[in-house]
């Protein structure tokens, strides 16, 4: 919107709507009418913030001595003086009044996380086209140009972190996350000259926001994603890669035109939505191990002792592993009911109290509707529940099903036994448990049929549910870094992990566990239904050595593209030894610019709680594909 229109438009486009002879007549008039006041005047808020800035920088002009500084400042306080009150005219006024904008977003919520510029390289590209043409922008000013941007994004501080949600989040940043690539409106090859220009910024700044991503469809070339690549084999942790064709089919599969998929892309960490059209907010994490351990324990909490859930059954009273299933399948439905409850009441809150109508403003068919985005004012609503811990519940599903139910090597007595005492004095049964069980990861149906049974239950608890602001609840398959939180809060689980550790992340195998190299990896995560989810996060680790030779971008190229075949979401790598890794902690200061991939995003290695750096030393490396 903001590239086609000013804050005057909009203005204009809200006069019309408080005008409209329907809504005399609607019960919701007073609340319409003072939400399009408010709109009209977060637009209005916009408009003197820019004009306090050409203000501004007109007196330091008047001051400068330098000559060519001094023509800099005066034509950015004409650029300001004309965006964000109209459309922008040339790459440099689009730039800025992007960031006006992003300013206004992050200052109404203090500050919004995920937000970002979408589509980027679409977005600029007919600025970029135009001004290249006419002979009044060099490829070399919209590179420098694109750089100040970059930087930008690191002015101001990341939202503060206190109590359980630091523990939850560890490190964090703002998520405003970059789309390069993908497809067009019409469905054609969507990357174009500025997509290289941005990859080359990303490459050259090497800066942890805004983070990067490229949407690969099959109708980009694959010098797309080798240039892409070869920033990843830098070790930077960005871009991460993305199935456009697979984010279509689960916006479209969600009730969205196919144009306005096809101008989505995803946010955050890997969420999916339709840009500029969908308010589709994140609800939280769902432990979906805790709810296993609480089955096998009568519905009580095993660290604490406190009966929190459903008195399914003793463990050892399950006779079969369908038996078993079941209980957790009523666990499960009981939990979500309760996160759902919860969250109405968070929706029915933020709908009242806190509306957000500069939001709002940027956000179709909620001007049209008198609405707020936090009220369903958008063309299209979604929530979504994260659910943690897949590898770690299959595993431990597979473990229970092998051992207790099918050979009958283990007793459950036996077994809950281990679990209680962390496996002290039963350490030949944690090494059964580990090395000799099948695996997710592996291409193992034998694990990942689990797997899928898991998959479906958590969707069909959620899938569809309806929320108070007309939103319908979608899962997505992705922890931020609360895995090492929610690891934290279990104690011994039948896979044979230890109380207290890290569970596994996204739809990753458990760390360590996958054995036969990543196409193994990758054949197991193919078998979920990415499209039925918002998203999913695969993380894979790969070793710098893998890269030495020629064709090693080939290989991973081809590995990406045979993935997203299979429907898959979403891939990132870390390229980064465990050596290295385990030296950094041992020497941080040897270390200060040392980047990761931590979940949807990078950080410092050195910013990162120990839990989370073991986490990440421990995930498998890779040295082939």
């Amino acid at each position: 919107k903001i590239y086609h229109m000013g804050m005057l438009d909009i203005i204009r486009e809200i006069d019309a709507a408080i005008d409209a002879p329907d809504i005399e007549n609607d019960r919701e008039i007073l609340a319409k009418s003072e939400e399009l006041r408010a709109m009209k005047i977060a637009a209005e808020s916009l408009m003197i913030f820019a004009e306090r800035h050409a203000s501004e920088l007109e007196l330091l002009a008047g001051i400068e001595k330098n000559e060519h500084r001094k023509q800099e400042l005066i034509e950015m306080a004409a650029f300001c003086r004309h965006v964000p009150a109209n459309a922008p005219r040339t790459f440099h006024e689009a730039l800025q009044y992007y960031w006006f904008v992003h300013l206004g977003v992050i200052t109404e919520l203090n500050p919004w996380d995920s937000f970002n510029p979408g589509r980027l390289d679409q977005h600029l590209y007919p600025f970029y086209k135009r001004e290249a043409e006419a002979g009044t922008l060099t490829r070399e000013k919209a590179e420098e140009l694109l750089q100040s941007f970059w930087i930008k994004f690191n002015n101001h501080p990341a939202p503060p972190k206190v109590g359980v949600t630091a523990l939850e989040s560890n490190t964090y940043t703002d998520f405003s996350l970059i789309n390069l690539g993908g497809v067009k409106s019409d469905g054609s090859d969507a990357v174009n000259e500025l997509t290289f220009l941005m990859l080359d910024v990303i490459e050259e700044m090497r800066l942890l926001q805004p983070s990067s991503m490229v949407q690969v469809s099959k109708k980009n070339p694959d010098n797309f994603v080798h240039r892409a690549l070869r920033i990843t084999k830098t070790g930077f942790g960005q871009p991460s890669f993305f199935n456009t064709d697979a984010i279509v089919q689960q916006l479209m599969r969600q009730g969205k035109s196919v144009e306005d998929a096809r101008n989505g892309g995803a946010s955050g960490c890997v969420e999916s939505g339709a840009f500029g059209t969908e308010a589709y907010i994140l609800a939280g994490y769902f432990n979906l191990t805790k709810v296993l351990e609480v089955t096998l324990n009568n519905g009580t909490d095993a660290q604490t002792g406190e009966l929190i859930g459903l008195q399914t059954g003793e463990a050892a009273s399950f006779s079969t592993f369908g038996e078993l299933m079941e209980a957790y399948r009523k666990q499960l439905q009981y939990f979500i009911d309760i996160k759902i409850k919860g969250e109405n009441i968070i929706e029915q809150l933020y709908a009242r109290y806190l509306p957000v109508p500069f939001l709002s403003l940027l956000i179709d068919d909620c001007i049209s509707n008198g609405r707020d985005y936090n009220a369903g004012g958008a063309r299209y609503n979604t929530t979504y529940i994260q659910g943690v811990g897949l590898g770690s519940l299959t595993d431990s599903f597979t473990a229970l099903k092998y051992h207790v139910f099918e050979h009958k090597t283990l007793s459950m007595n036996d077994l809950t036994k281990a679990l209680a005492a962390n496996f002290a004095g039963y350490e030949k049964l944690r090494y059964e448990l580990i090395y000799n069980t099948p695996k997710w990861g592996n291409d193992d149906d034998y694990a990942d049929d689990n797997a899928r049974m898991i998959f479906e239950m958590f969707y069909e608890s959620v899938n569809g549910r309806p929320s108070p602001r007309g939103a319908a609840y979608r899962i997505n398959m992705l922890p931020t870094t609360c895995h090492v939180y929610f690891g934290s809060k279990i104690n011994a689980l039948p896979e044979g992990r230890l109380a207290g550790e890290p569970l596994s992340e996204g739809i990753s195998p458990v760390q360590g566990a996958d054995k036969f190299g990543p196409t193994a990896v990758l054949k197991s995560a193919a078998k979920i239904d990415h499209i039925r989810t918002g998203g999913t996060l695969l993380n894979q680790k790969f070793t710098p050595s893998f890269f030495s030779g020629e064709d090693s971008i080939v290989k991973l190229g081809n590995l990406i593209r045979t993935y997203f075949r299979m429907d898959g979401h979403h891939i990132q790598f870390n390229v980064v030894s465990a050596a290295t890794l385990k030296d950094a902690q041992k020497h941080p200061e040897k270390y200060r610019d040392l980047i990761v991939r931590v979940a949807g995003y990078s950080d410092y290695f050195n910013d990162l709680g120990e839990d989370l750096q073991n986490e990440i030393i421990r995930r498998t490396e890779h040295e082939g594909a």
